[in-house]
């Protein structure tokens, strides 16, 4: 059995949940999500919180219901808290800047790159090497993040490129004479 999804998922001051057709929608402080929850796993709102249990005991249910109540879990987390990602850049000359509505990076090609925001995510450059990504949607925010590093992953010889800021970069020695 899951032990993750035996818990209620808690709802903090200022943040409700409804339960419509297998739709959960959360609305807090920082905005609204919604998530529509798999076959198998029955949904219900009381003065816990919002309690998954499965509807079954085939295999298929158990191992979805976890993996429902930690989503739930990250909408209640995103509408009250929010979710920040931050990437560090490294090398000579790379720097980021935010304009408007797109980020500036420059990477050490022959151009630009323009990345555009998409909507629901914030990008802020306290520095030129710093970029923080934020939103209320953890999967979007990570997958934002995944999409800037992509353009210059971090490279073993020398470290330069966009990295997460906890990431360790394993470095590797030069070539010998």
């Amino acid at each position: 059995m899951s032990r993750i999804g035996k818990h209620p998922v808690a709802l903090p001051q200022g943040v409700t949940a409804t339960v419509k057709d297998r739709e959960v929608k959360v609305k807090g402080p920082k905005g609204e999500l919604s998530l529509r929850v798999v076959e198998g796993i029955d949904v219900s709102v009381d003065k816990t919180g919002v309690v998954l249990k499965p509807v079954e005991t085939t295999d298929k249910a158990r191992a979805q219901w976890g993996l429902q109540r930690t989503l739930v879990n990250n909408l209640v987390q995103g509408v009250s808290k929010g979710f920040a990602q931050q990437l560090e850049i490294a090398g000579v000359g790379f720097r980021a800047a935010v304009q408007g509505k797109n980020l500036q990076l420059q990477l050490g090609y022959s151009h630009d790159v323009v990345y555009p925001i998409p909507p629901g995510i914030d990008i802020k450059c306290e520095k030129p090497t710093l970029i923080l990504v934020s939103g209320i949607d953890k999967q979007k925010v990570g997958q934002v993040a995944a999409e800037i590093r992509q353009f210059r992953k971090p490279e073993p010889y020398k470290g330069k490129g966009i990295k997460y800021a906890e990431e360790k970069v394993r470095r590797k020695e030069g070539k010998k004479k």
